[in-house]
């Protein structure tokens, strides 16, 4: 791994001095500064925080109702598998439209737009399910869309905070964000189960959807002012449609091998992530039926909210001695995660798999001080089009602007068949070891990847990059 020269680079295509990014309601005019003040930074941590793990709270809810789903609509593991599964697709496929739209109008306005609508999805889906006779259908529909609506959230919150922090900041103030995904799994995880055990799954859909809105409207109302609420035609226009002047070139882009390590090292956390966040609750539920839900859906994330915590501050200290976090990190979130979800498989024992599930849930928060932020090394002046590129993606936008096909197909495959996979060998084998076994695959080829071929310099620097 390089030792982090990309750090010092100028954020986004420009010198600090210069005018930034005309956003409305956003930059500030000719030569002020770009970034947010410190009382705006810790408003905004704040939010995206908890927007963070209400995202977490609806995107977990079908997880935690996976059992008494199945046992409700008569699912086996593969029809659980397609379910869980769906959601990856539709996440897939708007990532990079997500990345690119807040690279042009703001982050905040898609995060609010896309929370707003998937939170009144999870809250009418049980009334929906109601008239309905093709649950499995309905479902995997229901899972396609949310997906689709989350999409867009990581790569805005890339935008976001590539253009809006600073960089000696980043890495904390994105880990701290993060943690909101294990916090939202945690609070689902605890208020789930209970409402899960005393009102059934529907409580759950309510619960979670309400919240996402109520967080939207209070967000709207207390942190933006009007004018920040208004997206101009111009900007939409600009935001669909990436012109002539400021298109991306990916050719050139995708010809540096740090590119592909960070696309590979993050679509493989991202699958093996996903996984056990899908398939966790079935494996206690049915490997310990005597367990309480409220233990195993919450623990692991208990603990994992102070380790990413913790890796946001030892990333910034590194960056602050001027070394560079990225293989560090890797190696603790991807590599020694996946000796204790190995460990997992082999126990009969529920407190040592409590330890082991917690032990390698919270190591994974490591990625997101290390591999996470590497794309924001990379190429900020293009962050959150890029993440969407990172992460799982979705089909072309245009020939002239767009990767390769087969860039897309493969993480795309990757991402739903990890999560699909999992339900079937489980099927079929009917040993929860070779799920595990599956996690810890491809965790270690993602790791190997990216510290082989990953680097921390900036790669954006042509002139071709300065208008994106």
């Amino acid at each position: 791994m390089a030792a982090g020269g990309g750090r010092n680079a100028p954020v986004c295509g420009g010198e600090r001095g210069s005018r930034a990014p005309q956003h409305d309601g956003m930059w500030k005019d000719g030569g002020g500064e770009q970034y947010w003040s410190r009382p705006e930074c810790r408003a905004w941590t704040a939010v995206l925080l908890l927007g963070t793990c209400l995202l977490y709270c609806a995107r977990v809810t079908v997880p935690i109702c996976a059992v008494a789903l199945s046992a409700h609509f008569g699912w086996d593991k593969k029809q659980s598998g397609v379910v869980l599964s769906s959601f990856f697709w539709g996440y897939c496929l708007t990532q990079v439209i997500g990345g690119h739209i807040s690279d042009q109008i703001g982050g905040e306005k898609v995060l609010l737009l896309s929370a707003s609508a998937w939170g009144f999805l999870t809250f009418i889906t049980p009334l929906l399910t109601q008239i309905t006779s093709a649950h499995l259908v309905f479902m995997t529909c229901s899972r396609f869309l949310m997906g689709l609506l989350q999409g867009v959230y990581f790569p805005s919150l890339a935008s976001l905070l590539s253009q809006r922090v600073r960089e000696s900041e980043r890495a904390f103030t994105y880990s701290t964000v993060g943690t909101g995904s294990q916090f939202g799994t945690l609070v689902i995880g605890a208020a789930g189960s209970l409402l899960l055990d005393w009102y059934g799954w529907e409580s759950v859909f309510y619960f979670s959807g309400l919240l996402t809105l109520l967080w939207v409207y209070c967000t709207c109302k207390y942190l933006l002012v009007e004018k920040d609420l208004v997206i101009p035609i111009g900007y939409l226009r600009r935001g669909i449609s990436i012109s002539k002047q400021s298109k991306v070139p990916w050719k050139q882009l995708f010809k540096k091998a740090p590119i592909w390590a960070v696309i590979v090292a993050q679509l493989c956390t991202a699958s093996t992530f996903f996984t056990l966040l899908s398939w966790l609750p079935t494996f206690f539920k049915e490997t310990f039926p005597e367990s309480k839900g409220w233990v195993f859906n919450v623990v692991p994330w208990l603990v994992a909210i102070p380790t990413s915590l913790f890796s946001g501050f030892l990333s910034d200290h590194l960056i602050n001695q001027g070394k560079s976090p990225s293989g560090f990190s890797s190696v603790i979130g991807s590599g020694v995660s996946s000796v204790f979800a190995l460990c997992l498989g082999q126990t009969s024992s529920f407190c040592k798999a409590i330890v082991f599930a917690s032990a390698s849930v919270g190591l994974q928060t490591f990625n997101h001080s290390g591999i996470s932020v590497n794309v924001q090394d990379l190429a900020p002046s293009c962050a959150g089009l890029l993440f969407g590129k990172a992460l799982p993606a979705a089909h072309p936008m245009d020939r002239q602007d767009a990767a390769p096909l087969h860039f897309h197909l493969f993480p795309l495959c990757t991402g739903v068949v990890c999560v699909y996979l999992a339900g079937y060998l489980m099927e079929t084998t009917g040993s929860w070891i070779s799920v595990f076994n599956l996690v810890a695959v491809v965790n270690s080829v993602g790791l190997c990847v990216f510290l082989v071929f990953g680097e921390a310099q900036r790669v954006d620097t042509d002139s071709a990059y300065i208008d994106l």
